[in-house]
């Protein structure tokens, strides 16, 4: 027998010698001998950043996954996992103008900021979508805002430089100028993310009747500003996030609310308090 005819040693009819080869027929023998190539396995990653990494790449493949529930769970994790890193690391950047102890708490109060607000607000919309005859499952609305918590996530580490950049020039006096400064990053970021879920969400004619569609938006618009209203607040009542000079802070007292609280900055920055 030849020996290049033989499949333990021939490399192009053995398979595992040669994975990619194509199916072989032997002949050379009274019985020709068909030698079938093994189709390669493509191994399921295991990185908690692959949601992450789909929505900034792959948005309609990502968005369209979601609507026919294709693998929500493994979603639903990677998306949790990735975005509490981000606010996390921006948390640690905010809450070091004041000290270490201050940078551990808003590396942690920032994540739980962002994910309380969603559980707070999420029922409201599922349940007036579906009153309204929404098709949406409960997990694909929760994957669906998830997604936009980890864009405004994402978006925070995009200016983690510039924040850093400012932590690392001013100086404890220049505390309500770092937080105007991050008021407005929030806010830009937090537009960004209510418009990006807007447009994931927003029901379209083909999946209802018109007056339903009519309502479901205007329910969704509703709900947007009550997110934000939500956000605001809770952000408010879990302070300090950057630690306002003296001693170290887990939580201050409840008074006032957010918007007093940035007008009060305000003054302050401009010199026109008495």
């Amino acid at each position: 027998m030849n020996p290049g005819s033989n499949p333990e040693t021939n490399p192009q009819i053995n398979p595992d010698l040669n994975p990619g080869a194509s199916p072989l027929t032997v002949s050379g023998s009274p019985v020709p001998v068909t030698v079938e190539a093994r189709p390669r396995t493509r191994m399921s990653s295991s990185n908690p950043f692959t949601s992450i990494m789909q929505l900034l790449r792959e948005r309609e493949t990502f968005i369209q996954e979601v609507l026919e529930e294709k693998q929500l769970n493994s979603k639903i994790t990677s998306l949790l996992l990735s975005s509490f890193v981000f606010f996390a690391v921006y948390g640690l950047i905010i809450g070091s103008f004041h000290s270490g102890q201050q940078a551990i708490a808003s590396a942690l109060k920032l994540p739980s900021l962002y994910l309380l607000t969603l559980i707070i607000s999420l029922p409201t919309l599922y349940i007036f979508n579906a009153l309204f005859g929404a098709k949406k499952s409960l997990r694909q609305h929760f994957t669906l805002v998830l997604a936009a918590a980890s864009v405004i996530a994402i978006l925070l580490c995009g200016f983690a430089p510039i924040t850093f950049f400012f932590l690392t020039t001013v100086t404890v006096a220049d505390y309500h100028f770092f937080l105007l400064l991050n008021v407005c990053i929030f806010g830009l970021t937090g537009l960004l993310g209510v418009s990006f879920l807007y447009r994931v969400m927003r029901p379209v004619e083909d999946e209802d009747t018109s007056q339903n569609v009519k309502v479901r938006t205007t329910i969704l618009r509703f709900w947007l500003c009550l997110y934000g209203f939500v956000g605001s607040q809770l952000g408010w009542t879990l302070r300090p996030f950057f630690g306002s000079p003296g001693e170290f802070q887990l939580f201050r007292p409840r008074e006032g609310n957010f918007l007093v609280g940035v007008w009060h900055a305000l003054v302050h920055m401009l010199g026109l308090a008495s």
